[in-house]
């Protein structure tokens, strides 16, 4: 009895003697766990931060959309709104998509003019922006339905009222205002363009391409192409030199971005692109902001911001939207007010 108790009692204060050592060596791991996570947290942060990189030199450049156009109020606006029926009462003469509007964009400071593009009945590159004719103009059909001929007979200003229709300001205005890509590319020989290609067939796409072939290497490195995929994914398989950029283009960066980018590294999904981000999306990106710009300069990629959600072409346009670009943004900035951004930006 006496040797079972003893045996007892050396069984049971065996395990306490251990349990010291296990819990040292449980909490060396810990601390060496922790220790590492603080690590790795401490060189994404430091690898990615645009606060700790400084800010870069130069400031950003300025993409006018539709040249410098009417602007009109968001609110309820859907993908059957008559934008040119709710214009803000006007502030100056331009019609957007037109020679002047651009000539105008780039006098007041613009560094890259986009413009709207669709094909004619009889093949000719319309520059033009909407599904139909009839909000805008006094015409009626698409514009895949008319010659050029008869779209330039077209009063481009005809629908466009701030007032719910007492007012027509630019009624009788815009007859013969229409131009074609040709057009716009020898009124702009030497300055950047962003063509859009507004309806989603392969057939625009290559179109578009068919034409572009045609300007040297020079020439191409200044223009960039976006649109719906299969309009862009067409003029791409076609013309591959040229920049381009769609939904699923920017998709497929992004998430490639993001499984890699911390790293530093630019997935191909990402090279010589340009990339539309609304501010929403970008903080998601490794870098942001000036980080992930000057990662994606370096893959030959640009990065314009875009406000609000990104949809309806929402664009910093006043003094509280330059508020919230971000600071020592050297990207690209979308803006439908040219005349009023620039010079709050410096320019």
């Amino acid at each position: 009895m006496t040797e079972r108790g003893t045996g007892s009692a050396a069984s049971d204060s065996a395990p306490s003697d251990k349990r010291p050592g296990r819990g040292r060596r449980w909490r060396r791991r810990l601390a060496i766990a922790l220790a590492v996570v603080l690590l790795a947290t401490a060189a994404l942060y430091v690898g990615n931060s645009s606060t700790l990189a400084g800010r870069p030199p130069g400031g950003p450049f300025l993409l006018a959309h539709r040249g410098l156009a009417q602007t009109f109020d968001l609110a309820g606006v859907t993908n059957d709104t008559c934008t040119a029926e709710r214009i803000h009462p006007p502030e100056h003469p331009y019609l957007e998509n037109t020679l002047a509007s651009m000539r105008a964009a780039f006098a007041a400071g613009a560094d890259l003019v986009e413009f709207d593009v669709q094909v004619t009945r009889d093949g000719r590159l319309a520059v033009f922006h909407d599904a139909t004719l009839q909000c805008r103009t006094d015409g009626t059909g698409t514009v895949g339905e008319h010659t050029l001929a008869e779209l330039r007979g077209l009063d481009l200003g005809y629908g466009y009222t701030s007032d719910g229709g007492r007012t027509f300001p630019f009624r009788g205005k815009g007859v013969g205002l229409l131009p074609t890509v040709e057009e716009v590319l020898a009124e702009f020989p030497d300055r950047e363009l962003l063509i859009h290609l507004k309806v989603e067939r392969a057939a625009e796409g290559e179109a578009l391409a068919d034409l572009l072939a045609t300007l040297p290497q020079q020439r191409r490195d200044t223009l960039t192409v976006y649109g719906g995929d299969v309009a862009v994914g067409a003029f791409a398989a076609r013309l591959p030199d040229v920049r381009v950029t769609s939904k699923k283009i920017m998709k497929d960066c992004m998430v490639a971005y993001l499984a890699v980018g911390w790293t530093g590294h630019v997935p191909d999904a990402c090279r010589h692109r340009q990339l539309h981000l609304p501010q929403r999306y970008g903080r998601l990106m490794w870098g942001w902001p000036n980080r992930f710009v000057s990662r994606m300069r370096e893959a030959d990629t640009r990065v314009i911001v875009v406000n609000g959600s990104g949809e309806f072409s929402e664009g910093f346009d006043d003094a509280d939207d330059v508020d919230a670009i971000p600071a020592g943004w050297t990207g690209g900035v979308w803006t439908n007010r040219i005349d009023v951004v620039a010079p709050l930006l410096g320019r």
